[in-house]
This record gives C-alpha cells, sequence and structure tokens, in this order.
C-alpha cells in the first residue's frame, strides 16, 4: 500500500471552506497547520461568486450565471456575478502562487461536482437545472472542460506539487433519492439513476486525466461508495459521524479496492472539543470493526474536519486543524 497515495502516512488536511474574507491570512493558517496536505481555501463570506456554487459556475464554459432572489441561475451572457466569481479565484490563485509557489508536496483544490451544481443552479424560466436532462448534459461537459483548465491552471502556478482534486458532491446523496425539491419546493424531482449519475462524475474525473488526484467529498447520510469509486474516485471524504454502521461493508470494499478514506472526525463550528484520544477513537474502533492492518490505516486514511469551517470562529479554526493534525499523528505512531 505504500506509495499508493500521495500524501504520506498520518495526515491530516481540511475540507475547503474558512471564515473571513481574507484569502492571503488564511492561506497562511492553512499552510500553516496543515503542512502535509494544504489546500486553496474558501471564503463563502465574500458574497456571492465566492460560495460552492458561484464558485465553481464561475469556472463553466461558454455558460453564464447571475444572482436571483432564488439563487444562481444561467444566464443569456456573463455578467456582474460571473465576473465576481472569476475574480474572487483569480485573486486566491494570484496569492496562491505568492505564498506556496515553491510547495513541493500534495495540494488540494476544490469544486462543485455537477449533481449538486445542477440542484443548485436554475435554468432561465426558474426549473432546476437538474430537472432537464439535455442541460445537466450540457452542464457536465462544461464543468469538465472549465475543471480541467481551472486543474492545468493550479499545477502552472504551483509547478512542483502533486494536485489533488475534490470534487463536493452533498448534493448527491438527495438526488439519487428523489429529495431534491422543485424550484416551487411544493414537490420533490424525479431521482437520478445511478448509473447516470456515475456517469456524470466520470467525465469530469476523467477530463482532468493524470493531472490530478481525484477525491469526492460527500459530506451526507448514505454515501454511495461503490457509484464513487466506479466514477473512478481514488478517495472519498466523508463526516465519519454520519456514517452509520450499516455502511461498514460499504467502507470496508472501499478499503479493500485500495480507495484513499478521508475521515471528518471533528465538528466543522465552535464546539468544546473531545480528549486527542476520544477524537481519534471512532477511526480505530472502525478499522477494527473490519478488521484490517492497522499500519494500513495511518497510509490511506486522511484525517478532517467533519464538513468545512465557514461557520466556525477564527479561533476555533486553529483549534480543529490543530487537533485534526494531532489525531493524525496519533493513530500513525500507533500503527508503527
Amino acid at each position: 500500500m505504500s506509495g499508493a497515495f500521495p500524501w504520506g502516512a498520518g495526515t491530516a488536511t481540511g475540507v475547503g471552506s474558512y471564515p473571513g474574507g481574507d484569502p492571503a491570512e488564511t492561506l497562511r493558517i492553512v499552510l500553516g497547520e496543515l503542512p502535509e496536505l494544504p489546500h486553496l481555501p474558501e471564503l463563502p463570506a465574500r458574497g456571492p461568486g465566492a460560495d460552492l456554487i458561484g464558485r465553481t459556475a464561475g469556472l463553466l464554459v461558454d455558460l453564464a450565471v447571475h444572482v436571483e432572489p432564488s439563487g444562481w441561475r444561467f444566464s443569456d451572457r456573463p455578467g456582474r456575478d460571473t465576473r465576481r466569481s472569476l475574480d474572487h479565484l483569480a485573486r486566491d490563485l494570484d496569492v496562491l502562487e505568492e505564498a506556496a509557489g515553491g510547495h513541493d508536496g500534495p495540494f488540494k483544490i476544490q469544486v462543485c461536482g455537477p449533481w449538486t451544481l445542477a440542484a443548485g443552479i436554475e435554468l432561465r424560466h426558474g426549473d432546476r437545472t437538474l430537472k432537464d436532462p439535455g442541460a445537466v448534459r450540457d452542464l457536465t461537459a462544461s464543468l469538465a472542460e472549465g475543471v480541467a483548465r481551472h486543474v492545468a491552471d493550479v499545477r502552472r502556478r504551483l509547478p512542483g506539487a502533486r494536485v489533488l482534486l475534490q470534487i463536493d458532491e452533498p448534493g448527491l446523496p438527495a438526488a439519487l433519492a428523489g429529495r431534491v425539491p422543485t424550484a416551487s419546493g411544493f414537490s420533490r424531482l424525479p431521482p437520478v439513476e445511478a448509473p447516470l449519475a456515475e456517469d456524470g462524475l466520470r467525465q469530469v474525473i476523467e477530463a482532468v486525466g493524470d493531472d490530478a488526484f481525484p477525491v469526492v467529498h460527500c459530506c451526507a447520510r448514505s454515501v454511495p461508495y461503490a457509484l464513487l469509486r466506479g466514477a473512478g474516485a481514488r478517495a472519498i471524504s466523508v463526516d465519519l459521524k454520519l456514517a452509520p454502521q450499516r455502511d461498514d461493508d460499504a467502507v470496508g470494499e472501499t478499503i479493500d479496492a485500495g480507495v484513499g478514506l478521508f475521515f471528518g472526525v471533528v465538528p466543522g463550528t465552535d464546539a468544546s472539543l473531545p480528549s486527542l484520544e476520544a477524537t481519534a477513537a471512532p477511526v480505530r474502533e472502525l478499522w477494527r470493526r473490519l478488521g484490517f492492518p492497522s499500519a494500513r490505516l495511518a497510509e490511506q486514511v486522511v484525517i478532517t474536519p467533519g464538513c468545512g469551517l465557514a461557520g466556525a470562529s477564527p479561533r476555533y479554526v486553529r483549534a480543529a486543524l490543530k487537533r485534526c493534525r494531532d489525531a493524525a499523528r496519533m493513530l500513525h505512531e500507533a500503527a508503527e
């Protein structure tokens, strides 16, 4: 198993979002607290275009968006909101190049996945994109091209880094289960068939090819582990407190397939942190239940917060990241 992953044993990282609006200061914190696997921070407090949907919508090729009171909606041509998304990302990448241009280890970036994006952007007449299969195909193709360009840009700015691409799909389980509400909110959209969902996600992953190591993040219940593996995910990121024991078989199959796991074990909002031993305990207990060698845990598992930290205080952010890092090291040392 050694060498199968771009990170070293006993590694921790963040999920994506942070509080505040200063990308340089936030990146400095990330580089300092998560030196083994830093990532590009997302700062949704800056407003539309810095949020999960708007930030990725700015990457779309030949598709423009704008903000309505109901949320993001497709436009006939790029306008102020699309430019704002691009401006936020351009500034973040300039800061990244200045602060971390010499980074020569793994580095993670995050984008929204096609199914969460299709559920979060409305068509011009107001229905969710997810309702229209043709619109979903166009969105997926545009996203795949835009993400490939984004990865290439990051690789140019960090020429010595091994890029990890995290695709955020918190809305995928709801789309598969038919729980996504219509624009009116009075009914639900039909469920997306699993093979179709897998194909869409695969299209985005394959567009990047070997330029980035694909990770899929799903901080929701009912994570579709087999679907994500089938789409090409080489690591899956989950909130461990949302993973019931009935998922053990799926998690075990994922481990056995040699797919990495990012386990969220620290709350994403201000909380009284448990002891270091208690933080690591759910990971250890899961590994023991599944019967895998302890030495494999530290190599295959990365420790993270449960989800993004945008709703946390700056003081808590530092404590949470340090706790993730210390828990990862403890798990590694215990396996040696």
